[in-house]
């Protein structure tokens, strides 16, 4: 069973149908003259439309990006170059993700200013009043705050970071990787990135929405599609924006849905001995929960798991090159290690939770056998 369903769901139905009838139409280049090239184009501004309808911008302000990460990247680094007279300065919170963090040292490398990274509370929601000071603060080129943390669930104060970076005239970068198709975003952004894979698109294809108030530069050399150098996939792009229409058009009683079953796994798992849940229990993601165990290895626990059938994340899982924990945990001030995060797809059942909560006990325990740490 799969419940590691955050930043790679599974195709949505109808993405995948919209992708076969894209790969039927919408093979030939955008760019083209002739048939095959314009009705590729009609297939990639109706994808456009579609996604600025619902994040409620206008369809020029929407563009596909090669991936997520792309899209972030040149969010940064194209609205850093644009305001360098302003400064070189970017500011983060302190749980933003990898991506956005990588690329706000870069800029402020670039253009001799500094990464100013805001801390966060237990639950992983940004200082407001240090974010406020930040922003407000001379030689800021740019801010950059997700609307909820896909590692722990928890939801920003967007709202009012976004009020405090227009009154000091600093453009704010909004991550929605995590949130958009699964919750409510806030119109409250300058610039805005999002993950297709995550609300069951295809992979190989971003979106970054900018608002024609923003100054941008195309961060790399020139191309015919700057934001997208080489072009994206129509086919992914249009499925894309099928799976996010899907997704919308239910997401009210999906919300309640998944809400409740993340509500049953919190209650059980916090029964759990020496378990930790994280993130705000209440204003939160609907599908994402995650939690902490002690004495116990986060990777052998998924392995663990994943012997039982049922794969999951870790935000403790280290990467090879950098052999860190997570820096979202760390920023919280919570257990680093021995952590899970489980995040729902709408294919989730009740009996699938149910069976994933009749295993995880007896799975800790027997990762703590191994590790001569029962008892403790």
């Amino acid at each position: 069973m799969h419940l590691d369903n955050g930043g790679g769901a599974p195709l949505h139905p109808l993405a995948r149908q919209g992708l076969l009838q894209a790969l039927e139409d919408g093979w030939a280049d955008p760019r083209r003259l002739h048939t095959e090239g314009r009705r590729a184009a009609r297939l990639l501004d109706g994808a456009r439309e579609a996604v600025a309808a619902v994040l409620g911008a206008r369809t020029e302000e929407v563009r596909f990006t090669a991936s997520h990460v792309a899209a972030l990247h040149a969010a940064v680094l194209g609205t850093a170059e644009a305001r360098r007279r302003a400064g070189g300065d970017v500011v983060v919170g302190e749980t933003e993700r990898a991506a956005v963090l990588h690329a706000a040292s870069a800029s402020a490398a670039a253009h001799g200013g500094a990464r100013v990274t805001v801390g966060v509370d237990r639950h992983g929601r940004v200082d407001l009043d240090g974010f406020r000071a930040a922003v407000a603060a001379p030689g800021v080129a740019v801010a950059a705050l997700q609307h909820a943390n896909g590692e722990v669930g928890t939801r920003q104060p967007l709202r009012a970071a976004h009020e405090a970076a227009r009154a000091a005239g600093v453009p704010l970068l909004v991550d929605a990787g995590a949130s958009l198709g699964h919750d409510d975003v806030p119109d409250a952004w300058d610039l805005l990135a999002a993950q297709p894979s995550d609300w069951g698109g295809p992979a190989g294809v971003g979106v970054l929405a900018v608002r024609q108030r923003v100054r941008t530069v195309p961060p790399g050399p020139e191309d015919a599609d700057p934001w997208a150098p080489g072009g994206v996939s129509v086919p992914a792009a249009f499925a894309a924006a099928v799976a996010l229409q899907a997704t919308v058009a239910d997401r009210v009683a999906e919300d309640a849905r998944r809400r409740a079953l993340v509500g049953r796994v919190r209650a059980a798992v916090a029964a759990v001995p020496d378990v930790e849940v994280v993130g705000d229990p209440d204003d939160r993601l609907p599908h994402v929960v995650t939690f902490s165990c002690l004495y116990v290895d986060g990777e052998a626990l998924v392995t663990e798991l994943d012997r039982a059938g049922f794969a999951v994340g870790s935000g403790s899982a280290c990467t090879s090159s950098t052999l860190e924990p997570s820096h979202v945990l760390a920023a919280m001030g919570v257990l680093t290690h021995g952590n899970v995060r489980v995040a729902l797809d709408r294919s989730t059942t009740e009996d699938d939770v149910e069976r994933f909560l009749a295993v995880l006990p007896g799975a800790v325990r027997r990762v703590r056998d191994v590790l001569g740490v029962s008892g403790l």
